[in-house]
């Protein structure tokens, strides 16, 4: 076997997951998918180049006919019919997967990626919980002696797992001698382990699949799928997979994403901060009329993102498809419940907007948020379990709308610089501890958050971007000196050893990259070197 595990044990159990025929399994993934995969990331910024030097981004007039064909998606199987409340968190640990199964949503997107560290024990917990989960026997009791349990009273949520994006890797799985690639490991070891018994229950190993920035990208998760149900004796389309449109390239190629997927897909989704981070990582050196303001202000009534989010109802309802809604992120803070009435009437007012405008449901980031999402979604969708049948056809968005960035109100200050270096030293340093879903400010962040907080930094010192609270100039050296003073804010909330273990290393990471000539494309990549 070419296949090297650098840590056999990370956690109790390890075993029953990375068992001889899993790992055989991995390997085979890796050398039939790994090349074309280093192919597509190497072709991203090939295009990111050519964007970069003409500031523009179009349809693919190549795949005209894909978008003027008359094709539609499988029909979703019984158990994603129903989509119209989707819990999401980390698959690990055990107690936030229970809790998340007990929610009360109808789905839970289990997410190894954005709101999960890659450590390699919460790689493991994450499978092993999931695989308990599917057989019924996940339990967790604390030191406390409180313990958790399954609910039976009520359906469970229907479990869609979210892998990480193709750009990540497994350093602790080696092919000879590289890391593997760490979509196909959470695939994988997902897929192996709990797919049959996910059919054997009625439903199916079902994915959300992160950070795609083409077509081409989708055809090389549909090959994986194909090859991964012949490999293990299923039916072709027994997988099916929602695709998250949170990049600006794919936001202009949704409809082939979803031909290309067409067997296995069940859906879209509008993913925002990571769609802002990309447009920002996209056109980051367009010029001034690409700067955002502050990211607090970008609403999703911005003229861009309804150009977005309106092309998203449309394409997927025409393919009899899902378009799911995004995030809530707040936590109720028990503590000043005049703060949390006012953030769930945002909440309401957001998910009107959503069920009206034909999304199928949406996404809270909060077990008590699933009855405002319900509530507002049932008033629209009555008895039916969705809304694919509301078409969309006086949406007709152009290329020009989706990179209309200029028409976002708000401005540039100075409050909200320090707010992104705040929370982007905040986030990172709790995620290199290995908790990848943060609660900052009454909102539970995950690496979107601290990815467009950290790129809308940079491109103010690129663009030398002069803040209207101060009238200053955004340079290098008033960076400097602003994430000196939050970094030393953090130090007091948080004590001199949390600070020297997480904070500080934190700090000096958010510093490189803000400060760097050269941009980073994901802050989670030299992070990850970081932790075990």
């Amino acid at each position: 076997m070419a296949i090297t595990v650098t840590d056999p044990r990370p956690i109790a159990r390890a075993e029953e997951i990375l068992t001889p025929k899993a790992l055989a399994f991995i390997e085979e993934l890796h050398t039939r998918f790994a090349g074309t995969r280093n192919e597509l990331l190497a072709a991203r910024a090939a295009k990111r180049q050519r964007v970069a030097e003409n500031g523009k981004l179009d349809f693919l007039p190549e795949t005209q006919d894909v978008r003027d064909g008359d094709w539609k998606v499988a029909p979703a199987p019984a158990a994603l019919q129903d989509r119209r409340v989707e819990m999401t968190g980390p698959a690990s640990p055990a107690k936030m997967a229970i809790n998340a199964l007990n929610s009360g949503a109808k789905v839970w997107l289990a997410d190894l990626e954005d709101a999960s560290t890659p450590t390699w024990a919460n790689v493991i917990d994450a499978i092993l919980n999931l695989r308990d989960a599917a057989q019924g026997t996940l339990s967790y009791t604390s030191d406390e002696g409180k313990e958790y349990r399954l609910r039976s009273d009520a359906p469970l949520a229907v479990v869609v797992a979210r892998p990480r994006g193709w750009h990540m890797q497994e350093k602790h799985l080696l092919v000879n001698g590289e890391p593997a690639v760490g979509a196909l490991v959470d695939f994988g070891l997902h897929f192996f382990h709990i797919a049959k018994q996910l059919v054997l229950n009625g439903q199916g190993p079902y994915y959300y699949l992160p950070k795609m920035e083409s077509h081409l990208e989708a055809r090389l998760w549909n090959d994986v799928f194909v090859f991964a149900q012949d490999f293990l004796g299923l039916n072709q389309g027994t997988i099916r997979a929602t695709v998250l449109i949170e990049t600006i390239p794919a936001a202009f190629e949704m409809d082939e994403i979803l031909y290309e997927l067409r067997d296995h897909a069940s859906g879209l989704n509008a993913g925002r901060w990571d769609y802002l981070f990309s447009i920002i990582k996209y056109f980051r050196d367009a010029g001034e009329e690409f700067v955002l303001p502050d990211r607090a202000s970008v609403v999703m009534t911005a003229p861009f993102m309804r150009a977005y989010t309106e092309l998203l109802v449309k394409t997927c309802h025409k393919r009899g498809a899902f378009a799911m809604g995004g995030m809530a992120a707040v936590i109720p803070n028990r503590r000043h419940p005049e703060v949390t009435e006012a953030a769930f009437e945002k909440v309401r007012a957001d998910k009107t907007r959503e069920a009206n405008d034909g999304f199928d449901g949406s996404w809270v980031a909060h077990p008590d948020l699933v009855p405002t999402c319900r509530e507002v979604f049932d008033s629209v969708l009555g008895d039916k379990p969705n809304q694919v049948d509301k078409q969309r056809p006086e949406v007709n968005v152009t290329a020009e709308q989706l990179l209309d960035v200029s028409s976002a109100e708000g401005q540039v200050t100075e409050a909200g610089l320090r707010l992104n270096l705040y929370v982007a030293i905040a986030y990172t340093a709790v995620w290199l501890s290995g908790n990848g879903a943060v609660a900052i400010h009454n909102l539970m962040e995950d690496a979107a958050t601290a990815e467009i907080s950290r790129s809308q930094v940079w491109q103010q010192i690129r663009n030398k971007s002069v803040l209207a609270d101060t009238g200053n100039t955004v340079t290098r050296e008033l960076v400097e000196r602003i994430l000196n003073e939050e970094t030393e804010r953090l130090r007091t909330e948080f004590g001199d050893e949390a600070f020297r273990r997480y904070y500080q290393p934190a700090s000096e990471l958010i510093a490189d990259i803000c400060l760097s000539e050269d941009y980073t494309d994901f802050l989670t990549t030299p992070a990850y070197e970081l932790v075990g």
